[in-house]
């Protein structure tokens, strides 16, 4: 089989062989010459800089000192056996300590020979110590300015056994840039190149990995980041510049008597600017005859569903019918009640299908569904069988849409033969750089006013030793004929975290409040569904006053009664998470409250997500300071986490590089939509190269 350089296997490069090739795979997902030279180092080694012994503090991530083996000593027994090896320089001592390999590094150590030393000093019984550094013996003359700055490549246990330490990795790198077939085909334009003054594409790769100077480091860290980003941008903007040139949306020419019926006589409080911005967005996109594909954000209870109903009245009012699509029973259900309770006395016929409709009333829904008496269907999952066939559905409305699946969603878009209108909500406020790589062929709207009335949930962070405290606080609330949650962060004891687990915590509460004044309910993901509804049932109708739950609450349930939020363990989880947990009581009149439990024993992180967690309900600062700690991977959640494999860019820290790409990516569509342009054939290549090598991860409809 013939191969391109790039395509080429990755053990057919001098050094791997068929068993390394096989780990590389499994390891690093390292399939081909061109993997690998995307595998880039995740930091530099600058053998041109050395610390004094002295100057090692707590701060000190890694250090390189130039010192001399004054001592060497094995310590302990059996298995706790360690070399010890003392070394100086003018400044002071250190120890550098092995646990494993003791006779083969006894060997190769010289006393009174100075060694170069990189490794990473920790604090053991008050004194700093370089467990396994690496040593080497300085060289003579004085290594060029091009060797001084070294790549450190990840590796792993499995990686480093078969030799392919970042060392091991990095011969390998050498052989592979070394290869005279090495090439890396341009994928910019000359214009582009020229207009960024950036590095072309062979001389990033090869100072992406042995850089010259670091001059020319940075200038190739700059090309490949915006190459990146660039491409994702690129992408994005000709899909949505495809969707809106297609005009295949259905047309919703007139805002009609049922809007004006609901506005006028149904809407008991107005509306807030946000909500009047967002609903004239979507009666733009509506009325423009492209089929609407728009994103709305909104922190919890800031009016999104009654945005969501708008929308759906201007489908029936065009003899259109809609459905909304929620993640789970409850949250279905919730939206039936709220919605069929507003429009009553209004002449819609709204219905519910879930997993739990019974077969009579299924059969009524659907031949319903058919001959479009039903305007308007709320539902789960049960949406998306094949039976369930509309007359004309005009209107997809998705509740939490990243609780669905690509495949999932789009199989209720093609219930109409031309694709209806799509509107996706979320809870989850989503920074405005994920925003821009994640949704880029969405429109979006943002909700970022909350309807006057509500009062700001009061959060608090206390310790453990306050705890006895916080149980009299929720009593007094419970018998004031209020609700509480308290919520865990796992369901049984781990051996490996010492956490507040669901079971004991849920015993705990059942002993404190033992008086039959307290009933205490108890909910997690490894119940059966009709369990969960069970339960939750209880505490919707209030027979039950404190929930003790794990994070299957986060989303969805309104219980207006519900006032106190108490979070065990809270340091445990994410900031996105302890605000989704937080938006569930406020939802009421009354003042609210959000308890956050710890130990004293909190990382620098862990205490900054709770102070931020107290500082501010604004649930957009909250995200980006949760894309800061934590990054887009943990923050979207495992569902989502192979949508940003970026491998050199980060949407945090390179924002004005994003920025711009995506600036230079909608300039360049809006001049030439298809890339069929002579001049832009080299974007189009790579493009199209991309879109045959990964998932479309972009598009929602």
């Amino acid at each position: 089989m013939h191969y391109t350089f790039l395509e080429t296997p990755v053990e057919y490069l001098k050094g791997v062989g068929s068993a390394r090739a096989e780990l590389l795979k499994k390891e690093l997902q390292l399939f081909s010459f061109g993997d690998l030279l995307t595998f880039f180092p995740f930091r530099y080694i600058d053998r041109s800089k050395f610390v004094k012994i002295s100057e090692i503090t707590d701060d000190t991530a890694y250090v390189q000192i130039k010192a001399k083996v004054v001592r060497i000593q094995t310590l302990g027994s059996f298995r706790n056996q360690r070399l010890v090896a003392t070394i100086r320089d003018e400044s002071g001592e250190i120890d550098l300590v092995w646990f494993q390999g003791l006779k083969w590094i006894a060997d190769k150590l010289t006393p009174l020979q100075e060694y170069i030393i990189f490794g990473k000093p920790t604090l053991f019984n008050g004194r700093f110590n370089i467990p396994h550094p690496e040593l080497e013996i300085p060289s003579t003359p004085p290594l060029p300015l091009s060797e001084t700055i070294r790549p450190v490549y990840g590796s792993t246990e499995k990686l480093k056994s078969k030799g392919l330490d970042y060392k091991g990795i990095t011969k390998l790198m050498k052989n592979l840039l070394l290869n005279e077939k090495f090439q890396m085909p341009e994928n910019l334009t000359r214009e582009i190149l020229n207009q960024l003054h950036l590095l072309n594409r062979q001389d990033a790769f090869t100072n992406i990995h042995f850089p010259k100077s670091p001059e020319l480091l940075f200038k190739a860290q700059a090309r490949l980041k915006f190459e990146e980003l660039f491409f994702i941008q690129l992408r994005l903007a000709k899909q949505r510049s495809g969707r809106m040139e297609k005009k295949t949306g259905l047309l919703f020419p007139k805002v009609g008597d049922y809007v004006n019926r609901f506005y006028h006589h149904h809407l008991t409080f107005p509306l807030t600017n946000a909500q009047k911005r967002v609903i004239k967005e979507i009666r733009a996109d509506l009325g423009s005859g492209n089929q609407m594909n728009r994103l709305l954000q909104g922190d919890v209870g800031s009016g999104k569903t009654l945005v969501a109903l708008m929308t759906m009245l201007i489908a029936v009012d065009n003899h259109c019918q809609c459905c909304l699509m929620a993640p789970t029973e409850i949250l279905a259900n919730q939206h039936y009640q709220t919605i069929s309770g507003i429009l009553s006395g209004m002449d819609i016929h709204v219905q519910l299908l879930t997993g739990s409709t019974r077969a009579a009333l299924r059969r009524t829904v659907r031949d319903g569904l058919l001959d479009g008496t039903i305007q308007m269907l709320i539902g789960t999952h049960a949406l998306l069988e094949e039976n369930v066939r509309f007359k004309k559905l005009g209107l997809v409305v998705i509740d939490e849409q990243h609780r669905f699946g690509v495949a999932q969603r789009a199989r209720l878009w093609k219930k109409n033969e031309i694709t209806p209108h799509i509107l996706v909500m979320t809870a989850t406020p989503i920074p405005r750089t994920l925003a821009m790589t994640l949704y880029g062929d969405l429109d979006v709207s943002v909700i970022d006013e909350m309807p006057p009335g509500r009062k700001t949930i009061q959060t608090r962070h206390v310790y453990d030793q306050e705890r006895q405290k916080i149980y009299d606080f929720l009593r007094s609330k419970i018998r004031h004929g209020r609700q509480s949650y308290i919520v865990y962060p796992l369901i049984q004891e781990s051996e490996t975290l010492d956490l507040k687990n669901l079971v004991d915590g849920y015993q705990t509460i059942l002993s404190e409040f033992s008086s039959p004044e307290f009933s205490v309910g108890m909910v997690h993901g490894q119940m059966k569904q009709q369990e969960k509804d069970a339960v939750m049932k209880q505490f919707i109708e209030n027979k039950i006053q404190i929930l003790v739950a794990t994070t299957v609450i986060e989303v969805g349930v309104d219980v207006p009664n519900a006032t106190v939020m108490l979070i065990e363990n809270a340091d445990r989880f994410g900031l996105s998470q302890l605000h989704q947990l937080r938006g569930r009581v406020g939802r009421g009149q009354d003042q609210s409250f959000c308890i956050l439990i710890s130990g004293y024993k909190l990382s620098s992180e862990a205490h900054e997500r709770l102070q931020t967690m107290v500082r501010t309900t604004d649930g957009f600062e909250i995200a980006e300071t949760d894309l800061r700690l934590r990054g887009p991977g943990d923050l979207l959640g495992t569902q989502q986490s192979g949508i940003l494999n970026l491998r050199i860019a980060d949407i945090v820290k390179d924002e004005q590089i994003l920025q711009f790409s995506r600036n230079l990516a909608n300039q360049i569509i809006i001049d030439d939509p298809s890339l069929k342009k002579e001049k832009n054939d080299i974007l189009a290549q790579h493009l199209n190269h991309i879109e045959q090598h990964s998932q479309n991860w972009g598009l929602i409809s």
